[in-house]
């Protein structure tokens, strides 16, 4: 085994009708099942949340979503609340086939620390274990597919990267939330980083 497919949280409330919604985030999900035939594993990824993270704007005195503020780690974007540990908005998207994802990786539970990378906390020192994983299974080299293309999806690839494995992003696969600028900052990143960028 030498690739993985990484499906990155497709979940209920990064899709329409969820509390932080990335446009069309459910036109993801068909095109991820059809991909994961293709691959000898497919491994996941789920925000798990508990409702006091630090990361949520509601959680801090007059501040407003999507606007930042410095953490002890560095900026951090304040996010509406959403993936809440066992509500329906942090569950997979109920069409997202899950009968061949033999690991589903569950981040941010750290009230303190948010966790946009499958690889790492946001202090990025912190890891999930998700590297250990892969190497015991022999991956060399990753797809990427999933939300946010500019945050958790990006941050993986960097990190997948960082650590020294060939990454595939598959675009038709993924969906932006493009906050500021935030999508074209991230694939000019990803493309400097060695990712490779497909449909």
């Amino acid at each position: 085994m030498t690739t993985a497919l990484l499906v990155i949280d497709v979940q209920n409330d990064f899709c329409p009708g969820g509390l932080l919604a990335v446009n069309e985030g459910n036109a993801v999900v068909p095109v991820i099942n059809r991909m994961q035939d293709d691959f000898p594993l497919v491994v996941a990824t789920q925000d798990w949340h508990p409702a006091n993270h630090s990361s949520f704007a509601a959680n801090h005195d007059d501040a407003e979503p999507f606007s930042t503020i410095d953490m002890t780690y560095g900026p951090q974007v304040l996010w509406p609340i959403h993936c809440v540990q066992g509500s329906e908005g942090a569950a997979f998207h109920p069409d997202l086939a899950l009968d061949r994802v033999s690991l589903i990786v569950r981040k941010g539970t750290d009230p303190a620390l948010d966790s946009y990378s499958a690889f790492f906390e946001n202090d990025r020192e912190t890891v999930t274990g998700l590297a250990g994983y892969l190497r015991d299974k022999g991956v060399t080299s990753l797809t990427l597919a999933g939300l946010a293309t500019d945050f958790c999806v990006g941050w993986s690839a960097l990190d997948a990267r960082r650590l020294g494995f060939e990454v595939t992003l598959a675009t038709t696969a993924c969906r932006a939330i493009d906050l500021d600028g935030s999508l074209d900052a991230a694939m000019a990143n990803m493309v400097e980083s060695g990712v490779v960028i497909t449909s």
